[in-house]
């Protein structure tokens, strides 16, 4: 089954608007959806994301999702491997690129001074994972 995505031509993203914490995730940290959708209860899908860390936020545990991700830092600094406290961990400027098969283990997370990522979420088209 072919990936659904609607068509967007160039248009201005609006960064002040249309931010939403995701579920599970802490208060500090924002999506705004791009486009498209991911069914997790499906297993089918694409989505593409803005994700927003605001400064002094981390997450306090590795997790992992049963779909392809691909991370790119835009702006910001983003440190992966901090512990439950949010220390420690390797720090990552803009230019930065991940790209995550199903069930990868990441995290956690945290920004010292804020960032912006773009990614892209997504079901093997073929219906079977890595």
């Amino acid at each position: 089954m072919p990936i659904e995505k609607e068509h967007k031509e160039f248009y201005t993203v609006d960064l002040g608007s249309n931010w939403e914490t995701p579920p599970g995730y802490p208060s500090g940290i924002k999506q705004q959806i791009l486009a498209g959708s991911l069914d997790e209860k499906a297993k089918r899908g694409t989505r593409t994301r803005h994700l927003r860390f605001e400064p002094g936020v981390h997450t306090t545990a590795p997790f992992k999702h049963d779909y392809w991700e691909e991370v790119y830092l835009v702006s910001g600094d983003l440190t992966v491997g901090n512990d439950a406290q949010g220390n420690g961990g390797v720090s990552y400027g803009p230019n930065t690129f991940a790209c995550r098969p199903p069930d990868t283990p990441h995290g956690p997370f945290k920004s010292e001074n804020g960032c912006l990522l773009l990614e892209i979420h997504y079901y093997d088209e073929t219906g079977t994972q890595s």
